[in-house]
């Protein structure tokens, strides 16, 4: 009986200190795929937790294969929620319930209205000082252009026009990059709650 108790007792350790090496290797295998995810290479950072999941300890692979179906969701911007099992999974379902992913505004109607009434797209946008810049920056010197077309003043029309047009297609340009990079930072923000929701250790960003 006392061997018997001896032989389990020596087992146990033995499992004990291969699961412990195991766990350290996941960890830093784990910690090296966010530093690749905060430098941006999610593609190399979801590959590496992929590989490291196959033999890391049930938890650590558990959190490998969610952080990985996160990261691929950043990289693509996708907003449907990807399957997540165990505990992350039911934080990420939670999240995702309470917090609905954001729209991005449309850039080609951003630009369309820009195009045809300067400001137009900054006010669509809900940018209203952009607007009255836009405003203010455009129509004084279009007045000017059919001011001066009207007088028959060739040259100084034509200054007028080039002006009139490389502000405008400015104004255009704004609406269309403001719209962009609105809805990316939407998402970014929404993206970082869900990370920050799900319970994985460390932040990709």
């Amino acid at each position: 009986m006392l061997s018997r108790l001896i032989v389990l007792l020596f087992f146990a350790v033995s499992l004990t200190g291969q699961a412990a090496p195991a766990a350290a290797d996941a960890a830093d295998a784990y910690r090296q795929a966010m530093a690749l995810a905060v430098q941006g290479r999610d593609a190399q950072a979801v590959a590496m937790l992929a590989g490291a999941a196959e033999t890391a300890p049930e938890v650590w692979s558990e959190r490998m294969r969610a952080a990985a179906r996160l990261l691929t969701m950043r990289a693509r911007q996708g907003i449907e929620l990807p399957p997540v099992d165990g505990l992350n999974g039911a934080l990420i379902a939670a999240y995702g319930q309470t917090h609905a992913a954001p729209t991005a505004a449309d850039p080609r109607l951003a630009g369309i209205l820009a195009t045809l009434f300067p400001g137009a797209g900054h006010a669509w946008l809900g940018r209203w000082h952009d607007a009255g810049v836009a405003v203010l920056l455009v129509w004084p010197i279009l007045l000017l252009t059919l001011w001066a077309w009207r007088r028959g003043m060739g040259p100084l029309t034509v200054f007028f026009v080039l002006l009139t047009l490389w502000l405008w297609s400015g104004t255009v340009f704004s609406a269309v990059s403001l719209a962009e990079r609105g809805g990316f930072e939407a998402y970014v923000q929404w993206w970082q709650g869900l990370w920050q929701a799900s319970g994985l250790p460390g932040r990709p960003w």
